[in-house]
This record gives structure tokens, C-alpha cells and sequence, in this order.
């Protein structure tokens, strides 16, 4: 059996995040507490609410990115340098806990590639007409309204 190119260098365990970059299980924390919401008495009796913590330098990315990552997410970073994404929006644990590995790879995938550097260009000749024509309209609908007061 000839092995697909699907399973080669994933592990196991883990969000498969951008080609060939997996956050492995071992650097992720799920912990379960009391979630506020929908649900009644079973908001009461069960720890739905998902907290994700990672470490940012245990996700393998380059300097780059992880600053990146930190920059984007730095109201989910702690002191000490962990990120933590939480999501109590679902009655149960597991779609809980898929939310909090959808906005990690989300973060991750944001994070990935660099912005492109926007160049500076001259407006055309019609844009600047345009703006004049605007200009010219406004002051003269001005011009307008201030002759009905005499």
C-alpha cells in the first residue's frame, strides 16, 4: 500500500495549521470550566467553556512570525507569554474545544505571511478632476444657501 501525501510528517495529535506546520497536542492546554449562557440548569452542572493555552515560542515559528502572532494577538497573550483563547459560545465541550483550535489556526494562518508593502502612486488625472468637480459643487450648493438670508 502505497502511503498519500495526506499523513506524511503529520503527527498523530495536533492541528494541522499551514502546509506543513502542526501545533503538536503536547504544547496545548485545554482546561473546562463554568460557562455564563445559554443552556439553564445545564449551564449550572456543566464545565463547557474551553480555555486554550499555548505557549507562543512552543509553536516552532519563526521570529517573524511569532512576533507577528504577538502583535495581532496581544490582548489574548499573558504575561508570561502564553496565549489564551477561550470560547464558551456552544452547550458542549467539544464544539467548544473545535472553536479554540479554529481561532488558533486562524491567528496562526493571519500571522503566516508578511503584509505587503503598500507603494505610494500618484492619483490619476481623472481623480483629481473628479475631486475638483466636488469641490467646485459643494461650494457653489454653499454659495447657494447663503443668498436666501438676504
Amino acid at each position: 500500500m502505497k502511503p498519500d501525501a495526506s499523513n506524511l510528517d503529520v503527527p498523530s495529535s495536533g492541528i494541522s495549521v499551514h502546509g506543513r506546520l502542526v501545533v503538536p497536542a503536547a504544547v496545548m492546554d485545554f482546561s473546562f470550566v463554568n460557562s455564563s449562557g445559554p443552556g439553564g440548569q445545564n449551564v449550572n452542572k456543566r464545565a463547557t467553556k474551553c480555555v486554550l493555552r499555548v505557549f507562543l515560542h512552543a509553536m516552532l515559528l519563526a521570529p517573524a512570525q511569532a512576533a507577528r502572532l504577538a502583535a495581532s494577538a496581544k490582548h489574548l497573550l499573558t504575561d508570561a507569554g502564553e496565549l489564551m483563547i477561550i470560547a464558551d459560545e456552544y452547550r458542549s465541550q467539544e464544539r467548544n474545544k473545535a472553536a479554540c483550535e479554529e481561532r488558533l489556526t486562524e491567528l496562526i494562518r493571519n500571522a503566516w505571511n508578511a503584509p505587503k508593502v503598500r507603494r505610494a502612486t500618484k492619483p490619476s488625472k481623472r481623480a483629481k478632476q473628479r475631486r475638483l468637480d466636488a469641490k467646485k459643487h459643494e461650494g457653489e450648493r454653499k454659495r447657494r444657501r447663503s443668498s436666501f438670508d438676504e
